[in-house]
């Protein structure tokens, strides 16, 4: 008889345990640099399977078309490719030169403008300045549209938070518009209109924001946990609801004053806004210190309170959480009312840092903006906040971008969109950049198996055992649910001592 060898299983195995296992050191025992080998692979595996790769590659296919569009919009790209068989380096040189300066031009307006840099410090070196005296003013010139960006990016951090509240909770909120809106109405009132000490007319306003969010939010959440209302249908109408109580509220003399011309409020007073962090010529203001306290609120929340978790068992599993105590009614009000807070508070924060009065445009796109923040973000803290910066830093290098370039600045929404559109999509990012067996490992090579031994044997050839052939249709009914995914209702796995048809018709074939 020959010698058996033993099985993978067996070789893996911890030592004394399994066939043949003599120790730590044994012939069994994996090679140190087998295991370092399988290390490196698994390492290889949990990059491409993870969520990084998909962010990354998504920007690159969204800026990838996005200069595909660039270069359509550019008139001397086009004029140079009508002549392209005759001068391809024109055609080249000129959609090079397109690509590179729109971003350039994106980038010197969201982060860092070069250019102002080195004029800001030759002007006062030529003016005799040395040191800090120099470099101080220089740097701060070049990094005035970082702070545009931060200036962005906080009432959108902070907005983005209420929302991720609801969706960790398994609640979609689309009431982000008004709740912003009621917010800022009546941060925006209390600040134009009443006469408090600085520190404390500040505070009266922001608080009046979050109260009227939590109130506009909770609406919602009542009309759920009472009458089990859908909350993206009572949201979408809260929006609409609290637009033209703006629209109305400016036509009156509670809210316009004096000026009854225009659809616009009074500024609110010195003492009820929020001060400017760099002076009075940058408007970045002590919001983004009130938007990295929310950030931190929310991690908080979710993760180190008993709110949280029951938010979080609420969304995971209703049932359950209402078998462990957990009323999902009184769950689904409490996250709507926290959320509707936070966007109420987004709300006073604009207006009382950057807009410094009431428009029937307060709002713009930011509470959807918010919405699609908290989704890239995952609903996470950190990525709530890398989001936010991507966003507004978008926004800001934009619009740089279009008076710089002539680029038009809806190129940025495509962006945008194409960005959330790639991340929602694992699998599609991973089957453009060749990894599309990642998300189903061995599916291939388990249907060649089921193939093959499934095959009608042919002359002279030996029958396949009953094992064998069992062992490959639970493979290729494996490889079946796998590519399926655990969806409920697709193809069953048989269990361990179900024979398969398969097996049961070699078993049939071999009585015979």
């Amino acid at each position: 008889m020959s010698a058996v060898t033993p099985s993978a299983a067996d070789q893996g195995s911890a030592p004394g345990v399994g066939a043949g296992g003599t120790g730590a050191g044994g012939p069994e025992a994996p090679l140190p640099a087998e295991r370092g080998e399988d290390r490196w692979g698994q390492l290889v595996q949990n990059i491409a399977r993870g969520n990084l790769l998909v962010v990354v590659a998504s920007f690159v296919f969204a800026f990838i078309i996005g200069s595909i569009l660039i270069l359509i919009a550019d008139e001397e790209v086009r004029e140079a490719a009508g002549y392209f068989f005759a001068r391809p380096s024109d055609t080249l040189t000129a959609a090079w030169q397109s690509i590179s300066q729109a971003y350039l031009a994106m980038f010197r307006g969201a982060v860092f403008d070069v250019p102002a840099f080195t004029r800001t410090l030759e002007s006062l070196r030529a003016d005799g300045g040395t040191g800090t005296y120099v470099w101080g003013p220089a740097l701060m010139s070049g990094l005035r549209p970082l702070t545009e960006t931060l200036t962005i990016a906080t009432p959108l951090i902070i907005a983005a938070c209420g929302m991720a509240v609801g969706f960790r909770a398994g609640l979609f909120n689309i009431g982000g518009t008004g709740q912003l809106i009621v917010g800022a109405m009546f941060a925006g009132y209390v600040g134009f209109t009443f006469e408090l000490p600085i520190v404390l007319h500040l505070l009266v306003a922001l608080v009046a924001g979050v109260l009227a969010g939590g109130i506009w939010g909770g609406i919602a959440g009542f009309l759920k946990a009472r009458f089990g209302a859908n909350e993206v249908i009572s949201t979408i109408m809260l929006n609409w609801i609290a637009t033209y109580l703006l629209f109305f509220a400016l036509k009156t003399s509670a809210f316009t004053g004096a000026n009854q011309a225009q659809p616009t409020s009074p500024s609110v007073k010195s003492t009820a806004a929020l001060p400017q962090l760099l002076g009075p010529q940058y408007r970045l203001h002590l919001g983004i210190l009130i938007a990295i306290a929310v950030v931190v609120f929310l991690w908080w929340l979710m993760n180190r309170s008993t709110l949280g978790f029951q938010f979080r068992a609420v969304g995971s599993n209703p049932r359950a959480a209402r078998v462990a105590g957990i009323s999902p009614a009184k769950a689904s009000f409490a996250v709507m009312a926290v959320a509707g807070a936070l966007v109420g508070l987004a709300g006073a924060v604009h207006i009382l840092g950057t807009e410094k009065r009431l428009t029937e445009g307060i709002a713009g796109s930011l509470g959807f903006d918010a919405i699609t923040v908290a989704l890239l973000g995952r609903s996470g803290p950190v990525g709530i906040v890398l989001a936010g910066l991507l966003f507004a830093g978008l926004s800001t290098g934009g619009r740089y971008m279009e008076t710089n370039q002539g680029v038009p600045l809806d190129l940025v929404s495509v962006i945008q969109a194409l960005v959330v559109l790639f991340i929602a999509a694992p699998p599609l990012v991973r089957t453009l950049i060749g990894l599309r067996r990642v998300d189903n490992p061995g599916a291939g090579e388990r249907r060649r198996r089921a193939r093959a031994t499934t095959s009608t044997p042919g002359p002279g050839s030996t029958a396949v055992p009953a094992s064998t052939s069992t062992a490959a249709s639970t493979d290729a009914t494996t490889a079946g649910s796998d590519a399926t995914g655990d969806i409920p209702g697709g193809p069953s796995r048989s269990g361990p001592d179900e024979p398969t048809t398969d097996a049961r018709t070699e078993t049939k074939g071999e009585d015979r």
